[in-house]
């Protein structure tokens, strides 16, 4: 095992350093491309039976608010209030969980 260098198999620790070399670089090109899809990756909610439309990107950045008209009520702006906050945050639980299909299975604990 102990080799008459002084080192415990030089070449295999190089070979070692290699492999994980190439699997750090795997693992980068396969994050990347994650979030690349991620990025141009749109998930839709509603809230109020559909009178609020959220859509937001797999990364997190809302796109779009939709409201139909019938749902404004100026008497009872908590209301809207309330249907789009739950709109947008049931399309964030989409993007989270849409990032840990794509990340949650690459080593290195990411999630």
């Amino acid at each position: 095992m102990y080799n008459r260098m002084g080192g415990f198999g030089g070449g295999n620790m190089q070979n070692l350093m290699r492999q994980a070399q190439k699997m750090q670089e795997q693992m980068q090109k396969q994050m990347a491309e994650a979030d690349e899809k991620l990025k141009n990756t749109t998930l839709t909610a509603t809230s109020g039976g559909g009178m609020v439309e959220v859509s937001i990107t797999g990364d997190k950045h809302v796109t779009e608010v939709k409201i139909k008209p019938e749902v404004v009520d100026p008497d009872d702006v908590e209301m809207l209030q309330d249907l789009v906050v739950a709109a947008t945050n049931e399309a964030i639980s989409k993007a989270v969980a849409l990032e840990k299909e794509l990340k949650g299975g690459m080593p290195g604990g990411m999630f």
